[in-house]
This record gives C-alpha cells, sequence and structure tokens, in this order.
C-alpha cells in the first residue's frame, strides 16, 4: 500500500533557519518509510518558495510524486478559517483508503493549523495517521520521526488506565461500597459520565433517605477531582425557605432594603460561585422563588434584595426532590419552566427495598461508621447476623425511612451491645422496634390513602379492610408488577405451599373491592 504524506509548506522551517534542518526534506529520507506521494498545501503568497522546495524535494526523492495544492489564508492563526479551510479540503479530496495509507505531517505550519489537523484525523474527516518530525540533537545525527495512530483502542494498557480511572470515580459516587444492583451500578455509570463531561442542572429524585444528599456531595467531589468546580457544595434545604426571608436566604440582601445595620447578606447563592448549589427538597419550594430561581439559573445573574444592580455568579446546580415533579407541575405546584431546566438529567434513586442484593455491603458499611462513631469495635454473633439479614431481605421488609432507618438500626444495635456483640436477641427486639415505628407512622395515613383510591365507598369499609387494603395498595405503588407485588405480600404463605400464584391471588384480592392493578397504579 502507498505512503501518501499531506502537509503544509513550512515557511521558515522548509527553508532552513533551524540548524539548516528542513523537515519536509528529511521527511522523504527516512528509512523504511517510502513516500509515494507529497502534497504540499501553500498560501499564494509563498508561491516562489513553494515551487523551490519542491523542486528540491523531486531531486531528493525521484521516487516520490510532489503535489502543490494552494491554500489560501487571510489570517493563519484564525482557528475558524483555518478548520474551514482544511475541512472543506478534506471533504473535497477523495480518500482511496484501500490502495493508499494517509498520513498528515503536523511540524510544519501555524500551532492553530497543528490543532486543527489533529481535529480532523481523530474525527476521522481525514482517515490519516499524524507524522512529528524534529531536528537531530547533534550534528549529522538523526532527527526525531514518531508515527501518531489516534486508535485508542489499540493501545490496551492506556485503554484500561482510562477504564480503571472511570471505575474509581464511579465508587466515589457509591462511597465505597460494593453495590451489587445492575440497575443501581448502571445509574451510577450514567452519573459519572453525566458530572464528569456536563455543567448542566443534575436531577436526584427518590423516596425520604434513599441517599439523594449524600450522592449530591459525592458528585461535587467528583466535579472538584475533574476541575469542572473549583468551590464548595453549598447546602439548600427548600423546605426551610418558605417566608419572608426566602429570598434574602438564597440571593442575598442590601442594607438599604431595612436600613438597619447588620441586616445585609450575601446570600446562599453567591457563597455557592465557582462550585456546587445543592437545592435540597425543591419541590417544598415557593412558586414565586422558583420563578426568581430559573433567572438565576439560566441567566447567572439575580438582584439581592433591596438593589438595583445586579450580581453575576455561576455554579453548578443539583436539585433533590421526594416528590413526582411532573405531577405536582400538572397540579400547579411547580414551574413547569424550572422543571424543565433540572430535568435535563434527571435520575430516580431506588428504594433500598427493591435494592435486597446490596444490603448485606450496606449493612457491613454501616456497621463500620458506626464503629468509627461511637469508637468501640462490634460485630454480630453468626445467627444474629443471619436473622437481621433475612429480615432485611424479605420482601415484606419495606424499609420506610430508606437508608435512615437502616443506618439508625445498626446505630442502636452498636450502642447497645454488650462487649462489643450483637445477639440474637438484641436483633429480634430491634426488629420489633422497626416494625412498630413503620406501623404508627402509617396508621394515620391509612383512611386518606383508601378514601383516595376508593372514593366515597371506603365509608362503608371496616377499619379491618382499611388497614388491610392500604398496606397492600402501598405495596402495590412501590412494587414494578403485579407479580413482585404479590410476592411481597404472600411471602410467608408461599414458602408452605407447593405451587404458588401469587399474582393471581392478589388480583383476586383486589376484585373484592371492584379494584384492578391499573386502576391501584394510576391513583398513586
Amino acid at each position: 500500500m502507498k505512503n501518501v504524506v499531506i502537509g503544509f509548506l513550512g515557511t521558515q522551517l522548509d527553508v532552513g533557519k533551524k540548524r539548516r534542518w528542513k523537515p519536509t526534506r528529511e521527511l522523504l529520507q527516512q528509512d523504511g518509510f517510502d513516500v509515494a506521494r507529497l502534497e504540499l498545501l501553500y498560501d499564494h503568497k509563498f508561491a516562489r518558495l513553494a515551487h523551490g522546495v519542491a523542486a528540491e524535494l523531486r531531486d531528493t526523492s525521484p521516487d516520490t510524486e510532489v503535489l502543490l495544492r494552494r491554500l489560501d489564508l487571510d489570517d493563519p492563526w484564525d482557528f475558524q478559517e483555518v478548520y474551514g479551510k482544511l475541512f472543506d479540503f478534506a471533504r473535497g479530496y477523495g480518500f482511496d483508503e484501500d490502495r493508499e495509507r494517509y498520513h498528515v505531517h503536523l511540524t510544519t505550519g501555524t500551532h492553530v493549523a497543528q490543532i486543527c489537523w489533529f481535529l480532523l484525523t481523530e474525527s476521522r474527516h481525514v482517515p490519516a495517521r499524524l507524522i512529528q518530525t524534529g531536528p537531530p540533537k547533534e550534528e549529522g545525527g538523526k532527527g526525531k520521526f514518531d508515527v501518531i495512530d489516534l486508535d485508542l483502542s489499540r493501545y490496551n494498557a492506556l485503554q484500561q488506565r482510562f477504564d480503571q480511572l472511570s471505575r474509581e470515580y464511579s465508587d466515589q459516587l457509591r462511597g465505597g461500597i460494593e453495590t451489587r444492583n445492575p440497575a443501581y451500578n448502571g445509574l451510577i455509570d450514567q452519573i459519572e459520565l453525566v458530572a464528569s463531561k456536563s455543567d448542566a442542572p443534575i436531577l436526584l429524585l427518590g423516596e425520604t433517605g434513599t441517599g439523594k444528599t449524600e450522592l449530591a456531595g459525592r458528585i461535587h467531589n467528583l466535579k472538584l477531582d475533574r476541575r469542572r468546580v473549583k468551590g464548595r457544595m453549598v447546602h439548600v434545604n427548600c423546605a426551610t425557605l418558605n417566608g419572608p426571608d426566602a429570598l434574602s436566604t438564597l440571593f442575598g440582601q442590601r442594607r438599604s432594603h431595612t436600613g438597619v445595620a447588620g441586616t445585609e447578606r450575601s446570600g446562599l447563592l453567591r457563597e455557592a460561585d465557582g462550585g456546587t448549589l445543592f437545592l435540597d427538597e425543591i419541590d417544598s419550594l415557593d412558586l414565586n422563588v422558583q420563578a426568581v430561581l430559573l433567572h438565576a439559573i439560566e441567566s447567572g445573574t439575580f438582584y439581592p434584595v433591596g438593589s438595583d444592580h445586579q450580581v453575576s455568579c455561576r455554579f453548578h446546580v443539583i436539585a433533590g426532590a421526594g416528590r413526582d415533579l411532573r405531577r405536582l407541575s400538572a397540579e400547579g405546584c411547580f414551574r413547569p419552566d424550572l422543571l424543565a431546566c433540572l430535568s435535563m438529567w434527571s435520575f430516580t434513586l431506588p428504594p433500598l427495598r427493591n435494592r435486597s442484593g446490596d444490603l448485606a455491603p450496606n449493612i457491613a458499611f454501616e456497621l463500620a461508621q458506626a464503629e468509627r462513631e461511637l469508637g468501640v469495635q462490634t460485630g454480630f454473633n453468626t445467627d444474629a447476623r443471619e436473622q437481621y439479614l433475612r429480615f432485611a431481605t424479605d420482601p415484606a421488609t419495606l424499609w420506610l425511612g430508606n437508608f435512615r432507618d437502616l443506618g439508625g438500626s445498626i446505630r442502636r444495635l452498636c450502642t447497645l451491645a454488650p462487649r462489643g456483640r450483637i445477639t440474637r436477641t438484641m436483633v429480634d427486639e430491634e426488629i420489633d422496634r422497626l416494625r412498630d415505628n413503620w406501623q404508627s407512622a402509617r396508621s394515620e395515613d391509612d383512611f386518606r390513602l383508601v378514601a383516595k383510591v376508593l372514593g366515597d365507598a371506603s365509608a362503608d369499609l371496616d377499619l379491618f379492610d382499611q388497614v388491610q387494603l392500604a398496606e397492600v395498595i402501598r405495596v402495590c405503588r412501590v412494587s414494578p408488577s403485579l407479580s413482585a407485588a404479590g410476592r411481597s405480600l404472600f411471602a410467608a404463605s408461599r414458602a408452605k405451599r407447593t405451587s404458588t400464584n401469587d399474582a393471581d391471588r392478589l388480583k383476586k384480592y383486589l376484585g373484592k373491592f371492584g379494584l384492578t392493578w391499573d386502576a391501584v397504579k394510576e391513583r398513586s
């Protein structure tokens, strides 16, 4: 296959002004690299030099076809002009990769031209390898000659290094916990890519306790490592901002607003300048504040309360919400334009009950955390650990508070453990405590939940049916399918039967109240 080289005429180097070294001429004198055709790009202002260099090259390598290609540049340092004309040159060239192997000589031409060559070859608009030459270190010695292939897949060690770095970033987002849930791991890998490449807002959704705040902090740290932000992360709990001081807390306040010394405030947005602004529980933010916040996010400017002059600041936005923002928007409780701004990158963190495979490593993580906080090494007895893990992974255990419940549970066990050992009796007591807490938290909402689904018909139900139906509705709403809900609801009795059809049992139960699976899910 014939070697073809394309490059700019060196208006200084090819004249021999540096150690009398001429890079284009030396290119044709490399052992083992025969050039069938050399194409020199030149500006009409240097036509005389171009023809002189071409004649010298033909004398140096008679077997090489030397072609002159005119490429006029008004400003060889104008990136837009150089890239545009090289792009047009490439489109009209007619590369024949079956018969010819193409190379681009980087040494001649401006630095702007070198950058443009790199971009065009890396994107395969110019299907070529890059050649870099250099003068000899000693008089009479051989000059530098390197061929650079941009196909990184050939460099296995380099590719493995990139892959390892990507895994380290993903592990950082997981908090060092060896999670095993494929869906969650896939979610984290996506967040790692987005956080590393994009400065658009990130929206984290999920039930309370699913780890939105911790993940936001890890995203910020990842952005610090990738040098996408420089400042700190400012955590704003939007649920505390619904009052007369909300605007001044976020956007700052000038003394002129009240006329009282000491009332001026810089505002949380100013504190986040150059860093990350984490808007936790943004679904609780007042509509008027949402409007001002939207403008600040999109424009990077805002007016502090009492000021006639705009303030500019830039920050990366991460927002967290525990409720369905689309439903809130449809109900008029959340601005659709703010939702559109925040949801370019939206990630929903799964509840703990849907990550049964991750419970064992998370229990170990919480245990290590508790040991550091208490300063006492603590561990489970074998039977106690088996009992706790069996309860934790049981489909009927819903973990209403998710990681808050899990972390609190482990800390209680560690605190109460005599001589640093968690016993089976302690685990049984803790399981009863968790179930009692969850039951108390739910009992007040049973009537409202059933009434929302059944309407007026709920008034005819006995208290027993209301409590039982409310629990069934809750399980259905957090389950991905009818079968999954059935497995959660009938977990104990299923173990005693030889043949099971949990989905059919659940469908018949709902039918007693005139309900279907779709109806329960639609009204959630």
